[in-house]
């Protein structure tokens, strides 16, 4: 059923917002070098590595100089004029509609990581990985400022790993136990309206 879900909405999704995808890579193509998409290997389901797509926010190579994002505006001279437009709505994740498509995500679920940090997940933290990762969840509303945390501390991959992730990571554990069609639904409305 969830899968059934995930696949028709996100392509329902893609149809709707194909005029927005479309100008929003002409925008990008138009205003700095590199591709369209940003594309991260990340850890899916299984703890096998995916492709994840996102609308280019950055220059292109910045995760050359780091992976975490420091900032919104004016914080991280990585992220375009236009990026940070893209960013303060979070649009530029809906580009993983195509990822929810192909299989790799569902629209709900906890947010994938880079190899990285999930190889510092403890066993508790690892259960997460037998769910497809999603576009949304809990931990991704509650933190929907990560980027300003981050921002104020001198040391933000240090502070990542030891206060902001392990929290989400408490709050997707907690989804996993509680997740039910009709929370997906309400993770899903506050996400856009919350």
């Amino acid at each position: 059923m969830k899968r059934l879900f995930d696949f028709t909405s996100s392509l329902l999704g893609l149809f709707f917002f194909s005029p927005l995808f479309l100008l929003i890579a002409f925008i990008i193509a138009l205003s700095s070098k590199g591709g369209v998409f940003y594309k991260q290997k990340r850890v899916g389901k299984g703890g096998k590595d995916f492709i994840l797509y996102k609308f280019r926010t950055m220059v292109a190579n910045a995760d050359t100089k780091g992976l975490l994002s420091v900032g919104i505006k004016g914080k991280d001279p990585r992220v375009t004029p236009f990026g940070y437009l893209l960013r303060k709505y979070k649009i530029d994740e809906l580009a993983q509609l195509i990822n929810v498509v192909k299989g790799d995500m569902s629209l709900v679920g906890p947010r994938p990581e880079v190899r990285k940090y999930v190889d510092l997940y403890t066993q508790e933290q690892s259960e997460i990985l037998r769910v497809r990762p999603g576009i949304t969840d809990i931990a991704s509303i509650k933190f929907r400022n990560e980027n300003d945390l981050l921002a104020k501390n001198p040391n933000s991959e240090e502070y990542y790993i030891n206060e902001i992730m392990p929290q989400k990571l408490s709050l997707s554990i907690e989804y996993l136990k509680t997740r039910t069609f009709c929370s997906d639904i309400k993770i899903i409305f506050k996400t856009i309206f919350g």
